[in-house]
């Protein structure tokens, strides 16, 4: 199959530092060559792939001294890609709803592997313009706030089983993983370690948005005894530092989508303490991967036990649910449907009945009834 893979420019793929995304583009890029297909994948140009590249620009955005606006690289993206259109059987976009206006009118077959969360009002008018656009959720809650678009079915992140190393005995901290914003329950996390009476150590970006709040609500919590923030790390440096990690900290404060470190800390053996919003209940089993807890004390209580947990297990439940062959599997058989399947109308050919049916026809669980 000829197959076009549209990543953000935000970040290299994969990236060097923080980034869900384009690492989960990456890890689909690399499955779906090793399987033999033909793959081009459009990103920055710092990208290693070892599909064919088109790099749309130099280098990462967020890494690139002089990008002060991200959206023109995007719409030449999409230009770009759609210039490209005739040597691809499908093209697979991972920009949200950037190119709607330009792809919904193309011939080529596209999905949309939708990434964030969709529980922001003004997305309501735009999503129910373009309802007829074949999408694919990360997780089932994440379709909740919209279940009457186009889904084609729910795909679960998964990463290559080698990329993380399972490590059998822990450390003596907890980790936090992530960014610094808010929704992230950073506060939450210094906390609860507080409470458990165990050190935590902290490898978080501070995006540029986040800093005024780092620096009015986090920043003073880290001069607590016991806290240690590290910065922002790579991947290659997770194995050490999730592996090492009694538990993995996730208070979440708003519906995750999914959660990619949640599955990393699986990966390494590591049980993960999650609070149950968004895709978590999904992702955890209780009492066999992690803990779901609903408050701080739970979560304190559950990282004073969570060494009675079996890593070994840990990391069998993550590679019989989250591996990149399942997730590239999984997306061969939404390529395949939709490359089979008669052209979706025009909503403008379709009545209201017709257009809700249109948007709720396609919904099925997870094909492996994971």
């Amino acid at each position: 199959m000829r197959i076009a893979q549209v990543a953000p420019l935000y970040e290299s793929v994969p990236p060097k530092l923080y980034g869900g995304t384009e690492r989960v583009v990456s890890y689909l890029t690399e499955e779906l060559v090793r399987q033999g297909h033909d793959v081009t994948l459009f990103a920055s140009g710092d990208s290693l792939t070892e599909a064919r590249l088109i790099p749309v620009c130099k280098q990462s955005l967020r890494l690139a001294p002089d990008c002060i606006d991200p959206l023109p690289h995007h719409v030449l993206l999409v230009e770009r890609v759609l210039e490209e259109k005739d040597n691809f059987d499908l093209i697979h976009f991972h920009i949200d709803y950037l190119h709607y206006p330009r792809s919904r009118y193309e011939d080529v077959p596209t999905l949309t592997t939708l990434h964030g969360r969709l529980d922001i009002p003004d997305l309501v008018p735009l999503y129910q313009k373009f309802r007829d656009m074949p999408v694919v959720s990360i997780s089932d809650s994440q379709r909740e706030p919209l279940p009457w678009l186009n889904w084609q079915q729910t795909v679960y992140h998964g990463l290559p089983v080698d990329s993380l190393k399972f490590q059998a005995q822990p450390g003596k901290y907890l980790a936090f993983l992530g960014r610094t914003s808010p929704e992230k329950g950073l506060d939450q996390a210094i906390a609860i370690a507080r409470q458990a009476g165990i050190e935590l150590k902290i490898a978080a970006k501070i995006d540029r948005a986040d800093a005024a709040y780092f620096d009015a609500v986090i920043k003073p919590l880290l001069k607590e005894p016991g806290i240690e923030f590290v910065g922002e790390i790579g991947h290659s440096e997770k194995s050490d530092f999730l592996g090492g990690a009694m538990a993995l900290l996730c208070p979440i404060q708003w519906p995750e989508p999914f959660g990619l470190v949640i599955i990393e800390a699986m990966a390494c053996g590591t049980p993960v303490i999650a609070y149950p919003r968004g895709s978590v209940p999904e992702l955890i089993e209780d009492g066999v991967s992690g803990f779901i807890v609903d408050n701080a004390q739970q979560a304190a209580q559950a990282a004073m036990a969570a060494s009675a947990l079996s890593r070994k297990r840990c990391r069998e439940y993550f590679e019989r649910r989250f591996s990149a062959s399942r997730m590239c599997k999984d997306y061969l058989a939404a390529y395949e449907h939709l490359l089979e399947k008669e052209p979706v109308l025009s909503t403008s050919d379709l009545s209201a009945s017709d257009q809700v049916m249109n948007g709720s026809r396609m919904v099925s669980r997870y094909p492996t009834g994971l």
